[in-house]
């Protein structure tokens, strides 16, 4: 039986890094949203067009995975899950194909979330660009796990 992994923090948390690492433990196959939307339309895609382009990635991540998991594919989904919704969706769509589901959660200060992203803005890799005004915007988009989600907390290690 398959376990679909949800990665869940606000930008600079460590989240791909901590998929990263998880990939290289297990075999499972990581879909991380930003590397695909850096692949397709660069790292630092207009603010205008990207809601469409995070649409479009959207949808296919959402195609592929649930396939894998149901071929009994461990997978893990990099792509934030900063709402209750998707995060139940997401594991209602992981039982229907007959796959567990494990969600971890990676925080930080807000301080060190922006130190991270600083370095990250300098070399990218396949990482968005991220402006200091799109991440305090962007704020008021997380919403924290609830007190009956179960998770697992990874330790702030991963600077």
């Amino acid at each position: 039986m398959a376990t679909v992994h949800l990665i869940h923090g606000f930008l600079g948390a460590g989240k791909t890094t901590f998929a990263r690492r998880l990939e290289a433990s297990l075999p499972a196959l990581r879909f991380t949203h930003d590397e695909w939307v850096t692949r397709l339309y660069g790292a630092d895609p207009s603010a205008d067009l990207f809601p469409e382009y995070h649409r479009r990635v959207s949808e296919q991540i959402e195609s592929l995975w649930p396939r894998c998991a149901e071929l009994s594919i461990d997978v893990i989904l990099d792509v934030n899950f900063w709402s209750r919704r998707e995060r139940d969706d997401t594991r209602a769509r992981a039982a229907a194909v007959g796959a567990n589901s494990r969600l971890y959660r990676l925080g930080c200060s807000d301080d060190e979330a922006w130190r991270r992203i600083e370095k990250r803005n300098h070399d990218l890799r396949g990482a968005l660009f991220i402006a200091r005004e799109t991440f305090e915007l962007l704020k008021d988009r997380f919403e924290p796990l609830d007190a009956d989600e179960a998770r697992i907390e990874v330790a702030n290690s991963l600077g």
